[in-house]
């Protein structure tokens, strides 16, 4: 049996609002398994969904370039060891300066980035000086490039705290619906860093998600002790909901929340005489997917760069 300690029931406790015992008690039924765990409290009707990134621990800055045409974005993601890194100002101006490389020689990967040239030294060494100079082990874990193309638009936001950037993508009719999107782009783009949607449409949505979704809806009207006979017309309603909070042009907007993403996006287009359809989506928040806690990023951190 899984030793279940107050740490792992409060942290379960935090991530889905559940109570005291009934994270105590899910904990021993998965064997400690957090995920698990919410999967079973939601099926129960007792906890709201999570994210991963909740729980994650991992310090650093997600920075962004944007061309002055709009046309290329470059988002990246660096990684330090401790926030207080995170603010200096050097690792600010190497975080902004590897960005702008990437985004002006089209870096495919982390692999060709070492390899490059920055300030006068190739990318490894000058990685090594920062290191070095800062006191703490620096990682470039991740980053993205996104063309918009003929009649297409690019457009980003990042949080001042520099913890969640967002790059979004249209395509429109002509150059002038672009350039009249241009604002509205990044107001979307400032709504997705907020509200965080998995997924750009309901067409991204992969099918195991909308299993997983529809089987613990039925668990909880099971629980609700709702007749088996009427849940396939409350079935459909829940995973419309689901579809409509878990993609960016179904959420309600922030700057209006009467409407969709989706249908400002069309208000947007007729007020311009034009077309607009957002085609990509991409969202880095600080240590998404990192499955450490915060005692072992550091030891993360490391093992990269061996």
């Amino acid at each position: 049996m899984a030793n279940i300690t107050a740490k792992m029931v409060k942290e379960l406790r935090e991530l889905t609002g559940a109570g005291m015992m009934d994270c105590k008690k899910v904990l021993v039924e998965t064997g400690g398994d957090i995920e698990k765990a919410i999967e079973e409290l939601r099926k129960k009707g007792l906890g709201k969904a999570a994210k991963k990134s909740d729980r994650l621990a991992s310090e650093g800055l997600i920075t962004l370039t944007i061309s002055d045409d709009y046309k290329k974005a470059t988002m990246s993601e660096i990684n330090s060891e401790t926030d207080f890194v995170a603010k200096n100002e050097q690792f600010k101006k190497m975080t902004q300066a590897t960005t702008e490389l990437i985004h002006a020689e089209e870096i495919a990967d982390v692999e060709e980035l070492m390899k490059r040239e920055i300030e006068g030294t190739v990318f490894e060494e000058y990685l090594k000086t920062q290191i070095a100079t800062i006191g703490e082990n620096i990682v470039v874990r991740r980053f993205v490039t996104i063309k918009a193309g003929e009649n297409g638009i690019v457009n980003g936001y990042v949080h001042s705290n520099g913890r969640v950037g967002v790059i979004v993508a249209a395509k429109c009719d002509s150059e002038k619906t672009c350039e009249g999107a241009k604002e509205l782009l990044k107001n979307i783009a400032m709504h997705a860093a907020a509200m965080a949607p998995k997924y750009l449409s309901e067409e991204n949505i992969p099918a195991e998600a909308l299993a997983k979704e529809e089987e613990i809806a039925k668990a909880q009207l099971q629980k609700e002790g709702k007749p088996e006979k009427i849940w396939d017309k409350i079935i459909p309603g829940k995973l419309a909901k689901f579809k409509a909070e878990n993609t960016l042009l179904g959420q309600k907007f922030v700057m209006d929340d009467k409407k969709s993403v989706g249908e400002v996006i069309k208000e947007k287009a007729k007020e311009l005489g034009g077309e607009i359809k957002l085609v990509e989506y991409v969202r880095f928040e600080l240590g998404e997917g990192l499955e450490k806690k915060s005692e072992d990023f550091a030891a993360e951190v490391a093992s990269q760069l061996k």
